[in-house]
């Protein structure tokens, strides 16, 4: 006779990936699922980021095209900042909390779980026995290398969009796609920022032309002052603001300013005993095998602890691919292609499939096409002058690359994406109708370009 476990299967942490796959598994009546959670169900993703960053984005971009419409010249416009934080808290609480989990019969257990054995785990007092764990524990903050931080108040991505008191006056450390977002989003709202990166350029990840895009854009639009090649390597209180220190060209310098939020990246969540359950993790987070396995037998990792590489919709995904093959005893395997990158900025950046870097380093022959906006009836129409749209094929014609700069690029990408996961040619989305007075009427004169 087995061992008997208090739950046959027990997912950490629910965000995307953990409550996809709780859920998933739940179906089986006959099997007990537990979920654990050490501070919000739903996870960052409902109670952070996605939604809240949606939430309060969708407002600054309306606000700011209201502002700035030449139908409008002339007229005040008045925001109730506190009133955003409020509608935020609205629309996560109608997403549901715990009512979820347990109306599919899965036991919520609130707190930090930490590992004792491959098969127990332990939350604060609290022994919980499980046959199989599914580790879905996303990942955190890294601002391993700013010296003072123990000292001093700071914002985090998490907590920045929370605020109930507009500043004045802000400094974003970090240039990447969540950087860029508060950026735009207090700038918009009027408020004076400085947006840092540490490389050359912002949405270093992404190809020069979507940063070179974005940077216009801040700089000439909404007045954001970028300073890149500047790394920060301390902060501390100096009266009643902050003294920031960094390392540029060589040499450091400093700025003194009230409000500091760091968007520095972030790393696997792997602090929890994971070496207590012989699961084996280095600095890019749990090391898992094809069928997202780790080195412990009963032990499934999912999601940002895996790579700090995902996404809501891939961790989605890669929870459901496990489940169904846990609950199944398949063998289905992860298809990763075809999953966008999306910088919520208006207008939108989309980005699937091969960077033009990448295929440059790993020296494979290809082609592009560029459309720029400025170039569409649609631009008039919506004055709209920044944003493009570039396709890149492989030495056959196939689309194995995608970056869209304009409103609403994170669904033109879908078509794209199609394209990229099942390696559709130039010349099929190039013959495809697209709406000529749609910003989407450039993804079919791209393709054209490269269909010949």
């Amino acid at each position: 006779m087995g061992k008997k476990f208090d739950f046959d299967y027990t997912i950490i942490g629910s965000g995307p990936a953990g409550t996809t796959a709780a859920l998933i598994l739940a179906k089986n009546k006959k099997k007990k699922v537990a979920i654990v959670e050490g501070k919000n169900y739903g996870g960052n993703n409902l109670n952070t980021r996605d939604i809240p960053y949606a939430v309060s984005l969708n407002f600054a971009h309306n606000f700011y095209n209201l502002k700035d419409s030449p139908e409008l010249v002339g007229q005040e416009l008045h925001y109730n900042f506190p009133s955003i934080a409020s509608h935020q808290d609205k629309v996560i609480s109608s997403f549901g909390n715990k009512k979820l989990y347990e109306a599919a019969s899965i036991t919520c257990l609130d707190g930090f779980a930490n590992f004792l054995d491959a098969n127990t785990i332990a939350i604060g007092n609290k022994k919980i026995s499980s046959d199989f764990f599914i580790l879905a524990t996303g990942a955190e903050l890294n601002t391993t290398h700013i010296v003072g931080l123990d000292t001093v108040d700071y914002y985090t991505p998490d907590t920045i969009i929370k605020i109930r008191r507009l500043p004045k006056f802000i400094l974003v450390v970090g240039g990447g796609s969540t950087g860029c977002e508060i950026a735009e989003y207090f700038a918009k709202l009027g408020t004076k920022v400085i947006l840092m990166e540490s490389e050359s350029r912002i949405l270093p990840k992404e190809d020069i032309e979507t940063s070179d895009s974005l940077r216009d854009y801040f700089e000439r639009e909404l007045g954001i002052m970028i300073m890149e090649n500047c790394k920060v390597v301390e902060i501390t209180n100096d009266n009643n603001s902050k003294r920031v220190v960094f390392a540029t060209d060589g040499h450091e310098k400093m700025v003194h300013i009230d409000c500091v939020v760091l968007a520095t990246g972030s790393r696997p969540c792997t602090n929890y005993g994971l070496e207590n359950a012989g699961v084996k993790f280095n600095k890019s987070g749990i090391i898992v095998d094809k069928y997202f396995q780790t080195s412990a037998r009963n032990i499934f990792a999912i999601g940002d602890c895996t790579s700090n590489n995902s996404s809501t919709e891939r961790a989605e995904y890669e929870a459901s691919v496990l489940a169904d093959n846990l609950t199944h005893k398949a063998k289905t395997p992860i298809i990763h292609s075809g999953f966008a990158r999306i910088t919520a900025t208006e207008p939108e950046i989309a980005v699937v499939g091969k960077t033009e870097a990448t295929l440059l380093k790993n020296k494979t022959k290809y082609r592009k096409a560029i459309v720029y906006l400025k170039d569409l009836p649609a631009s008039k129409i919506y004055h709209q002058n920044y944003g493009f749209v570039k396709i890149i094929t492989n030495a056959s014609g196939n689309i194995v690359g995608a970056a869209i700069m304009a409103p609403h690029a994170s669904a033109m990408i879908a078509e794209l994406a199609v394209a990229v996961r099942h390696r559709l040619t130039a010349l099929e989305i190039a013959s495809t109708p697209h709406v000529a007075n749609s910003f989407s009427y450039a993804i079919k004169l791209a393709a054209k370009q490269l269909a010949k």
